[in-house]
């Protein structure tokens, strides 16, 4: 069993790349001025911006907003130890300084009880990230931005369609903050063929100070107001994100149906589903589990085990960003939870392909595991 089959995911939408390469027009075209306006309304923003990938859609928020004078070098960004090193990359790359506030083990996403005892005097913004396809959004860090006056900045790569459950009325993930960013990677919820990405928001200036940057610093043709990077999604990508965005709430409630299989059904002294007792999942909104996370202190064992019986598991991530060697100035730090999260995450397959018989398969051999 593989842990995605985007074979069989992306065949139904072949159609739409046909029609550009028929069309003979590539880039900066109808498809992507389409996209961004249902991708917009989708996650209830006035705009979407679309560009290259996730990374830069999170590097030009936050040079954007050094060039709205929001932010400066030096200026200190709280954010998530545990994430994919794409969210730190943004902060560093900008002359901005990262701030690691460890996650919650129950919940695997930012503690949102330890960030006020980070903010200090040059904190300027928190990016969340809403892991794994859980909202990691909480009214307590709504609370600390309007207190201190900082940005809430939202990584979304991971939680197309999740909904956040605590605030009313309810607000998609990626309308939660001052502004998002979105990767469109193909193994995503929401996946091109390749690489594509973009920002929402509801800030008109930002918005189109995001579009400048991203087409080389340029809003009139050859007329460049900004130092800005080539950093636009194609017309290709932006029409197979039109076509699978009707699908995707569907897809999402796939995902919950073999997520509850799993949580109702592995039974291990040694495997912890994180906060499965806490919801009920077949109801949860603020989940799309892009990522099934169980946590083991056997987790390679179990890796091997499940191979060894034809099923294809990944770990999401193997080594913490603070241990990394091009962040060698951290090395020293001691984020136990992160830490933990890191040494013992294993990834089981979830994703609309499966069949229920292939998750019941795969919890029975998890529960009878040696």
């Amino acid at each position: 069993m593989k842990y995605l089959d985007l074979k069989a995911i992306n065949a139904p939408y072949e159609h739409a790349a046909d029609e550009v390469l028929r069309s003979g027009w590539y880039l900066r075209g109808e498809a992507t001025r389409r996209f961004e306006q249902h991708y917009a309304e989708y996650i209830g923003t006035k705009h979407c911006v679309g560009c290259a990938n996730g990374l830069d859609a999170l590097t030009l928020i936050l040079r954007a907003y050094k060039e709205l004078g929001r932010l400066r070098n030096g200026d200190e960004v709280i954010v998530p130890a545990n994430t994919y090193i794409a969210t730190i990359l943004s902060i560093t790359e900008n002359a901005l300084v990262p701030v690691l506030v460890e996650p919650s083990i129950d919940t695997l996403q930012i503690d949102d009880k330890l960030i006020e005892a980070a903010i200090t005097q040059r904190t300027r913004a928190i990016m969340i990230v809403h892991l794994y396809g859980r909202c990691a959004y909480k009214p307590l860090i709504g609370d600390l931005c309007q207190k201190h006056g900082l940005l809430l900045i939202e990584d979304n790569a991971q939680a197309h369609g999740a909904v956040c459950g605590a605030v009313l009325p309810r607000r998609k993930t990626g309308s939660l903050g001052h502004a998002a960013a979105h990767s469109f990677y193909p193994t995503k919820n929401l996946g091109a063929f390749g690489d594509a990405g973009a920002v929402t928001t509801d800030d008109d200036e930002l918005a189109d100070l995001l579009r400048a940057l991203g087409n080389y610093g340029s809003s009139r043709h050859y007329v460049f107001d900004h130092i800005g990077r080539n950093s636009r999604m194609d017309e290709l990508q932006a029409a197979i994100l039109d076509a699978k965005l009707p699908h995707l709430d569907k897809a999402n409630r796939r995902r919950r149906e073999i997520a509850a299989i799993y949580i109702n059904n592995v039974s291990h002294p040694d495997i912890t589903i994180p906060q499965s007792s806490m919801f009920n999942v077949q109801c949860s909104i603020s989940n799309v589990y892009h990522i099934f996370p169980i946590l083991s202190p056997r987790r390679d064992e179990l890796k091997q085990y499940l191979a060894d019986h034809g099923v294809q598991t990944e770990i999401h991530y193997p080594i913490a960003p603070h241990q990394q060697k091009c962040y060698k100035e951290w090395n020293g730090l001691s984020l136990p939870i992160t830490e933990r999260i890191h040494r013992e995450e294993l990834s089981l397959p979830c994703n609309p392909a499966m069949t229920d018989d292939e998750a019941y398969r795969v919890a029975a051999l998890l529960s009878s595991s040696p």
